[in-house]
């Protein structure tokens, strides 16, 4: 049995535990992740990459080789909405359930996009290996104990049985919605619990795409055959996906032979002679859960192993993913030296209610799609854009929070640069190229100063070179120009002398619409108390 020592070691091999051993490697830290299946997902789950997430991604580095992965235009399909009809041959006179609102080019530079998790895991992967990270398929955690000092991991080759130990100084458990990690730590969940049962049904059906007359649509339902079928058009139809929902107390997954799934296929297409071929099926449930605490001394948990909800909303792996750009930053702020343990709190305090509002929209849209929706639900629900891109951190002490009882949704979008809300989108120039405000945040705090915030701009040029923090400083309208018909003072709601510091997670942290009397000394008193 050997031993060694990592920084963090990531359980759990998906979409979130990829991204967050791609994003520490972009804050120089190299993980250890361990994922006990032998290879990425090859089942096309997780399709809808929001535009926040791309701009993450992009923030990364990885928005050519993500976008090179979208089969055409995905973008048609987001607009088509959310359907239901009899049978997909009936799909003409399908009723829209949802038509949600997603990006704009005034929001985001960015545009959603459809892409299964089967192929962008691969490009995660990739790209954390080659910034330093080792990534172990193949590998399972046994057990674990955490200390003051780190955790001590025992680890064990799914192929061999060998086992060996691992001493890190951080724990991220990213092992899914029976998520050991948590189990093992005794952390209890909150919520509604099992909402309903399902079977996913990956199938190949050339006529399909006729049948539907190149209908777009996000997701549609199936609903005149003996089982509802759900079938989804985001990562293309090489294999299509589908998922038939079934009462547990009548029958199970093992009920769902090949020829059983081929039927609920043909049902649901409205084709009784439809050729189908199954590729694969994978059980599942839609459950309402987030768990008490997201932070248990050394170890921290993301994505659904801190939070599932129905997937309605396309939320879950989005999510997480923000779970993961939230976090990386933090702990490699505390790994080198110049974040604190109150730092790692505020991942709990931002995080966790966020991810209770989230459950509870995705269980609303659930309620709304199935027909159980009262008028109560309808008049909570907020519009899909707010969820992804207008949350905000209302109470945390990484954030100079100006309002301590703003919501963490808000009835109306509300991207205006108030501290703890995601940095509004303006398009500037940078040594003659086009670049959004929100390309400049992930490496580093970032103060922004107005086209009379020089002094706000020198402190911070003086500041950065007297604190361990990274800190970097542009003037508009010197370092940065406004493209034409921009104003970035107003969207950000500062005067032209005042300033903005974004966080590296590209979050406000803190804006003044004034000079003041000592720029210096209000970053230096500033900056220790945010880290």
């Amino acid at each position: 049995m050997s031993s060694a020592r990592v920084p963090v070691l990531v359980v759990g091999g998906g979409p979130v535990g990829l991204s967050t051993a791609l994003f520490l490697t972009r804050h120089g830290i190299a993980p250890t992740l361990v994922e006990r299946r032998d290879s990425t997902s090859w089942l096309p789950r997780a399709p809808g990459i929001q535009a926040r997430t791309l701009e993450i991604f992009a923030a990364a580095g990885l928005e050519r080789a993500i976008r090179a992965l979208e089969m055409g235009d995905s973008h048609p399909y987001f607009e088509g909405g959310i359907l239901r009809t009899p049978t997909l041959a009936e799909i003409g006179t399908a009723e829209v359930v949802e038509s949600p609102s997603l990006d704009g080019a005034e929001i985001s530079p960015q545009r959603v996009m459809g892409c299964g998790q089967d192929r962008y895991e691969r490009v995660l992967a990739e790209h954390a290996r080659a910034g330093g990270a080792t990534l172990e398929f193949g590998t399972k955690l046994v057990s674990f104990t955490a200390g003051e000092d780190g955790v001590t991991a025992e680890l064990e080759s799914v192929a061999d049985g060998t086992r060996r130990t691992i001493e890190a100084d951080y724990l991220v458990a990213a092992d899914g919605a029976s998520s050991f990690v948590r189990r093992t730590l005794g952390i209890t969940q909150e919520g509604r619990g099992t909402v309903f049962h399902a079977l996913s049904i990956y199938f190949r059906a050339p006529r399909l795409e006729s049948v539907m007359h190149d209908r777009k649509f996000i997701l549609c339902y199936a609903t005149k055959g003996p089982t509802v079928m759900t079938l989804s058009r985001l990562h293309g139809c090489d294999p299509w996906a589908g998922a038939a929902l079934y009462d547990p107390a009548e029958e199970s997954p093992a009920d769902f032979t090949e020829e059983r799934c081929v039927q609920v296929v043909r049902d649901a297409a409205g084709v009784p002679d439809l050729e189908v071929e199954i590729v694969g099926t994978v059980p599942w449930e839609g459950a309402q859960r987030v768990a008490t605490t997201f932070r248990a001394g050394r170890v921290l948990l993301a994505g659904d192993a801190a939070h599932v909800h129905p997937p309605a909303g396309g939320f879950g792996a989005n999510t997480g993913i923000h779970d993961a750009h939230n976090l990386a930053w933090k702990l490699a702020a505390v790994l080198r030296g110049w974040g604190g343990d109150r730092l790692l709190d505020s991942y709990d305090a931002e995080r966790r209610p966020l991810g209770t509002a989230m459950a509870d929209q995705a269980l609303l849209r659930n309620r709304i799609r199935h027909g159980h929706a009262s008028a109560a639900d309808r008049a909570r629900m907020v519009d899909d854009i707010i969820v992804t891109l207008g949350y905000r951190y209302s109470s945390s002490p990484a954030i100079a929070v100006e309002d301590d009882d703003a919501p963490v949704l808000t009835p109306r979008l509300e991207l205006t640069g108030q501290p703890g809300t995601r940095a509004p989108h303006v398009w500037l120039r940078r040594d003659g190229k086009r670049v959004s405000t929100v390309e400049l945040f992930f490496g580093s705090y970032v103060l922004l100063a107005g086209p009379d915030g020089e002094k706000w701009h020198d402190a911070a040029t003086v500041v950065a070179t007297e604190t361990a923090v990274p800190l970097r400083s542009f003037r508009i309208g010197r370092e940065l120009v406004e493209d034409e018909g921009a104003d970035w003072a107003k969207a950000y709601g500062v005067a032209p002398d005042g300033a903005v510091l974004v966080r590296p997670d590209g979050f406000v942290a803190w804006r003044t619409t004034e000079a003041g009397h000592d720029p210096k000394a209000t970053l230096h008193t500033l900056l220790e108390s945010l880290v």
